[in-house]
């Protein structure tokens, strides 16, 4: 079973490398973008009887820090879960 984790900052917090992104695509003359975030993407293969509870204890112990992140668990597409 495969399962995505999407870290992203809490709305309110500072993004450094979303505002460089941003600075750049405007440089680059892309218009209309009023304002990037950047997150990350973790993929997680798992044995079948892994629950989403435990995914999200994963989540809160390490892979997002949960003061300043949110995070979103999702079935990859396809997995048929």
């Amino acid at each position: 079973m495969k399962k995505r984790v999407f870290v992203t900052l809490k709305p309110g917090v500072l993004d450094p490398q979303g505002r460089a992104v941003h600075h750049a695509l405007d440089g680059l003359g892309f218009e209309g973008v009023e304002d990037v975030r950047i997150g990350r993407l973790v993929e997680l293969d798992l044995a079948g009887d892994v629950s989403d509870e435990t995914i999200g204890k994963m989540c809160e112990q390490l892979l997002a820090n949960t003061v300043i992140e949110n995070y979103r668990i999702e079935d990859t597409p396809g997995t048929g879960e």
